[in-house]
């Protein structure tokens, strides 16, 4: 089945990512049915829309980063549990173009942000009294939209409040952050760490 605008993909190691190896245990983190934070972000593609823009340099098999929404479980005001609107069958879903944020072909490489988004990492807070672990609204761009020519990989950016959107990809901490949510470049000062919590990669 091949749908006309909605690209279909299988959850990529779960739909879940709800462990952690400790030693030769599995730690279990959560377990809400319904917690987006724990929702597996990274689908594989199957198939491809019958109509793709040019936009998308996306291929089947390639890993893509989706809306978490795409493959949580929910339950209804009955308490019955249920699939989001995305599932389709036997393990695969429907993800509509607005839902996808990054790609790359192997599972190694770095993400591809689509157009319109970011992925930036946070960087540590270094005000001696700060409560914060990290900077608010502050982080270094990962991966870079190709249409946002006056951004590169590494640059260091300030962003909108609430538009930042926390993943887990892999072992790192990222935020998709649209590109019209930037709103300044800074120059790097010398005192700037990335910032990645122990739970996101797991030691």
């Amino acid at each position: 089945m091949t749908s006309y605008l909605d690209f279909l993909v299988e959850p990529f190691n779960g739909r879940y990512n709800n462990e952690k190896k400790v030693g030769n245990k599995n730690l279990i983190l959560n377990t809400e049915l319904q917690n987006h934070q724990y929702t597996n972000r990274i689908g594989k593609v199957v198939k491809l829309p019958y109509y793709t823009e040019k936009k998308f340099n996306i291929k089947v098999g390639d890993f893509i980063v989706v809306h978490h929404n795409v493959f949580r479980r929910y339950r209804d005001i009955r308490g019955v549990e249920k699939n989001s609107r995305s599932y389709f069958q036997d393990n695969l879903y429907f993800v509509r173009p607005d839902q996808l944020y990054a790609y790359k072909s192997n599972i190694s490489d770095d993400w591809k942000a689509l157009d319109g988004f970011n992925l930036a990492k946070p960087i540590k807070e270094t005000k001696m009294f700060s409560i914060n672990f990290e900077k608010p609204l502050v982080g270094i761009l990962h991966a870079v939209d190709k249409k946002a020519k006056e951004f590169s990989k590494g640059d260091l950016i300030g962003f909108k409040p609430n538009s930042e959107y926390e993943f887990i990809l892999g072992n790192d901490r990222f935020y998709r952050v649209p590109t019209n949510s930037i709103t300044i470049k800074y120059e790097y000062q010398g005192d700037e760490e990335e910032y990645n919590p122990s739970w996101a990669s797991g030691s």
